[in-house]
Formats: C-alpha cells, sequence, structure tokens
C-alpha cells in the first residue's frame, strides 16, 4: 500500500486550476518511478539478523519509502516529473502556474 492511497491528493489551492492539478499528477509519476527504485536498491542489500526479525520492518519500510518517494517527486523541480509536465502543458495550452 503506498502513501497515495492512505487520502493524499493534489493540494487544496490545485482545485479547479488545470495547470497545478497536472503538475502535482506528473511529480506522482515521478514519485512512483523512485518508489521503483528505492525497492530495486533495498533487493540489493543483504539483510542480516543483526537486529532481528521484528514484525512489521517490511511495512514501515515501505511506507518510509512511500513517503520519502512523494516528498522527493513533489519538491524536485529538474526531474522526470517537471519534464513531464512542462511537455504536457505546453501541448494541453495550459498557463505555467
Amino acid at each position: 500500500m503506498s502513501v497515495d492511497a492512505l487520502g493524499s491528493g493534489p493540494p487544496p489551492d490545485a482545485a479547479g486550476k488545470p495547470a497545478k492539478e497536472l503538475r502535482w499528477a506528473c511529480h506522482e509519476l515521478e514519485g512512483s518511478f523512485l518508489r521503483q527504485l528505492f525497492q530495486a536498491m533495498r533487493e540489493t542489500v543483504p539483510e542480516t539478523d543483526l537486529f532481528g526479525d521484528s514484525p512489521g520492518k517490511d511495512t514501515f519500510t515501505q511506507l518510509l519509502d512511500d513517503r520519502l518517494a512523494a516528498d522527493a517527486a513533489q519538491k524536485m523541480n529538474r526531474g522526470l516529473g517537471e519534464a513531464l509536465y512542462k511537455q504536457l502543458s505546453r501541448r494541453m495550452n495550459l498557463e505555467d502556474s
């Protein structure tokens, strides 16, 4: 389950503003790519028994990765999300807001 599935959505100031909604959606897509990247990176790290097998560790790790990916994607201004936004906004004739 991702953090996005828990009810977060576009910021309230984006309601009814297609440019802001599009930018948010593009950054969410970038967040999905980042989540996949984080998951692939974690799979390369060997597991140890140093801290034991605690219940909920996998859930916590996934939620942490989801949150970090979502925050990073929304704050990046030169990433994939922003490039996608610029491309789509030109094709949709949206003003940059």
